[in-house]
């Protein structure tokens, strides 16, 4: 025999109930069960309706109406017109009656938990009769049998507890005699041995088909769901998780107690001793494996099998040094909390007996508060115990699997990768079977921690970064071009799945929480709301995405000074802006202090020689324990750019014009001419290097006329330029006489740094360094003599793009 139970999603409507006809006629099987829940939603709408009854508000009559259309279009729907009469005047009937009742409910102005029990009842009374009818009509060989008949509790309400000594004879009583093959019943409903109506708890459904598989022996209990089975996670919040073949008992139970929806949890206890199978399985993609769950046959190797949560919690403590050593304390905590019908879903309980702290519902937190402080009120006068003290918009999150115990570090893994994405811990469980690691966290963090657990134990170590990105101009068109072309590479190469969830510029930002179009951004961001910097950090708080990294792309100060922000709020920057870096040195250590602190890196490689490996060689340079003597390099690409192309057949104007134009220099290309690019290039490598200098600190020895310096928009600047040709021209004649070639030069040499041009010979190793080229010359402790050189492109969008997404790379191999 085989016992088949469907949930309100399955039952909901008429086009569903063939699909459950079709899955009940393709089974095999001498006879079996089908349980079936209330339409669904009808249980809600049953309580509201009694709700409203009891405050007297003649709004339950348009429920009442709703619940009536509901049942009646379903069985025009389903029943053939010859055979609709019979079957509208027992549905009919039966809404008298809940009428009657809640009726009764607004003329005394309230409800009572046995006339709450009378009245939800009637929706599987009403789902069981019309679906057994159906099936009769369909040819199969189908009887309806009123729950209450075999299901028989004690006279307690809304949560029964079952007598299965008269349960387990009336089930078997029922199956023997009967000649059909298909019993109909409803499921969560039963009834007291006085005759009452009663309920078995919401989920109840799923118990009521436990309760029957185990009376009678079957062979397989199938509960069908909207999903097709217990999950990895809840794959509403975890787009990546993944049905679970095969489960034992206690793992199902840990993962439905938190809060795995697909089975009620007392369902397993019936079936538990007489290892009888269950099987979790999809009403609308029957021909899915689901889940089967028995007896434990986890495959080794198999660790954590599931992460789930509970929310809507709220953490109830009791501390004091009244508390320690004293004995009873614990109980009459516990007793108070189970007298007044508060379930503790949690326990921790410091080492030095100090304090004690459990999670409930947050519905129940004002109440426990309420009754903790009367029952330890004389020990709370004494200040022996203080009063108790509640937290609130928190929930679980557990880690199952019954393997668990049998390897180390998992506990570390966990708490790792949740410290990692700066999701706060506020206790933690572990229960002595070691088969599930609970945590209480904030509930707004719920999201984020799923994932990030999930991704670490499930996703064979491929890592989701979810980037905002400001700035789209040059280098950051460019770097989103890069990322849509590399994308699956580094997801099949480098295990790493990168998604772009904000872009802006400066007038629109648009997000997408479930990844950009990188087709179509330039569209999507032209239909964007209008950018706001401060809303774009908040939209990113609000997402609250594990492995979140801002990038900015532009040159702004005040996009710059929005880092600690991000830093602080465990979010990493990537940035080609140089101006945080070189900003008062404070500032520049405080983002580097937040970065750690928050576990949040902070790069910017590209803030110096594009993508040249510049900063990431003087990091491990200095990280292995050398030391810089003195650094001389040649740090901008647009200044090589104009000098390697400035002669005496062309103008300095018409060179500095080309190289803007093409992109080596900055919108503003006094900020390249002026040297105060390069001095804060030289400025970021000094710091790197293990100094404390300030912009102030460095020698601009400027070529630029005062004029120029002083110009305040391009077009005075470029006019400028003009004007001055003749003294260029003589730079460069004066360089050339000597057979040299004019270089923009930064150095850094026991604590003293400068900038500006100078005539390089033949035979140095600026000489030949072409184009818009970058050149660097580490003299270190290690290479006193001959320098570490580092050369290559320093500037252009596609190299600073590309530097960009290194450290992107970088950020997702930490």
């Amino acid at each position: 025999m085989k016992v088949l139970k469907f949930g309100g999603t399955s039952v909901a409507n008429a086009k569903n109930i063939n699909l459950v006809k079709n899955i009940v006629a393709n089974t095999e099987a001498e006879k079996m069960a089908v349980v079936v829940s209330a339409l669904g939603g009808i249980t809600d709408l049953l309580l509201n309706a009694a709700y409203l009854a009891s405050q007297q508000s003649e709004g339950y009559k348009s429920v009442l109406l709703d619940i009536e259309e509901r049942h009646l279009n379903t069985v025009k729907e389903l029943i053939n017109i010859n055979a609709q009469s019979k079957v509208l005047s027992k549905v009919k009937s039966e809404l008298n009656t809940l009428e009657t009742l809640v009726e009764g409910a607004y003329l005394i102005g309230e409800i009572t938990p046995k006339l709450s029990d009378k009245i939800v009842s009637f929706g599987e009374l009403l789902s069981s009769n019309i679906i057994s009818e159906f099936f009769a009509q369909e040819g199969l060989d189908a009887q309806y049998v009123d729950s209450r008949k075999l299901i028989i509790t004690d006279e307690h309400n809304e949560k029964a507890t079952v007598n299965f000594t008269i349960t387990n004879s009336n089930c078997q009583g029922h199956f023997d005699k009967t000649d059909a093959k298909i019993t109909v019943m409803g499921g969560f409903i039963a009834s007291s041995e006085k005759g009452n109506s009663t309920t078995l708890g919401r989920g109840g459904s799923d118990y009521t088909a436990a309760i029957v598989a185990a009376a009678v022996d079957a062979q397989v209990l199938e509960i069908y769901t909207d999903v097709s089975g217990m999950y990895t996670a809840n794959p509403k919040l975890v787009k990546q998780a993944k049905a679970i073949p095969h489960i034992s008992y206690e793992e199902a139970m840990e993962l439905s107690h938190f809060g795995a929806k697909v089975l009620y949890p007392p369902t397993i206890q019936p079936v538990l001793s007489k290892g009888i199978s269950i099987h979790i399985k999809n009403t609308f993609e029957p021909e899915n494996a689901g889940t089967l769950i028995t007896k434990n046959k986890n495959e080794k190797g198999k660790t954590v099998r599931g992460i789930t949560h509970v929310g809507n919690m709220a953490l109830l403590s009791l501390e004091g040094p009244g508390m320690v050593g004293i004995p009873g304390i614990s109980k009459r905590f516990f007793e108070i909390l189970s007298q007044h019908g508060i379930s503790v879903v949690f326990i921790t309980q410091a080492s030095s007996e100090h304090s004690i702290c459990v999670g409930i519902s947050a519905n129940d937190i004002e109440k426990a508060v309420e009754i903790v402080n009367e029952a330890f009120e004389v020990e709370i006068e004494r200040g022996k115990i203080k009063p108790a003290i509640a937290e609130t918009d928190l929930a679980i999150i557990a880690l199952v699997g019954d393997n668990m115990k049998k390897h180390q570090g998992l506990s570390g893994k966990m708490f790792s990768t949740l410290g990692k994405n700066n999701v706060n811990i506020r206790a933690i469980a572990q229960g002595a079977s070691e088969r599930n690691i609970s945590a209480v966290i904030n509930e707004s963090d719920v999201k984020k921690a799923l994932n990030a657990l999930h991704e670490e134990f499930f996703e064979e170590n491929v890592k989701q970064l979810n980037l905002f990105v400001m700035g789209v101009g040059n280098v950051g068109a460019k770097f989103l071009e890069q990322v849509r072309q590399q994308r699956s590479y580094l997801k099949e190469k480098l295990k790493l799945n990168i998604r772009v969830i904000g872009i802006s510029n400066s007038r629109t930002m648009f997000f997408d929480d479930g990844g950009i179009s990188l087709d179509q951004w330039k569209e999507k961001l032209a239909s964007g709301e209008k950018a706001d910097k401060t809303e774009f950090f908040e939209t990113i708080q609000k997402l609250n995405y594990r492995n979140s990294i801002f990038v900015d792309n532009t040159a702004s100060g005040d996009v710059a000074s929005t880092y600690a922000s991000y830093l602080g709020n465990s979010i990493s920057v990537v940035t080609c802006n140089k101006i945080a870096c070189s900003s008062e040195f404070e500032n520049y250590q405080h983002l580097k202090d937040l970065a750690r602190a928050y576990n949040a890196p902070f790069l910017f490689e590209t803030n110096v020689g594009a993508g040249l490996p510049i900063i990431d060689t003087l990091k491990h340079l200095i990280a292995s324990g050398d030391r810089v003597l003195k650094i001389q390099a040649v740090l901008s690409g647009s200044l090589n750019f104009v000098f390697n192309n400035f002669n005496d057949q062309t103008t300095f104007h018409d060179i500095v014009k080309q190289a803007q134009e093409e992109g080596y220099t900055e919108p503003d290309p006094k900020i390249d001419l002026s040297g105060i690019d390069v001095m804060r290039k030289i400025l970021i490598l000094a710091r790197e290097s293990g100094n404390r200098l300030e912009i102030d600190d460095i020698a601009n020895n400027s070529f630029l006329p005062e004029e120029s310096l002083n110009t305040t928009n391009n077009e005075d600047f470029f006019a400028s330029l003009v004007k001055y040709e003749e003294r260029f021209q003589e730079m460069y004649a004066k360089a050339a006489a000597k057979d040299s070639k004019l270089k923009y030069v930064a150095q850094y040499e026991n604590g003293e740094a400068s900038v500006g041009l100078q005539e390089i010979p033949k035979g140095h190793d600026f000489y030949n360094l072409e184009g818009s080229d970058n050149i660097v010359l580490f003299y270190t402790e290690r290479y006193p003599n001959q320098p570490m050189i580092i050369k290559g492109a320093g500037a252009g969008a596609d190299v600073t793009a590309s530097g960009i997404f290194a450290d992107i790379i970088r950020i997702g191999n930490f």
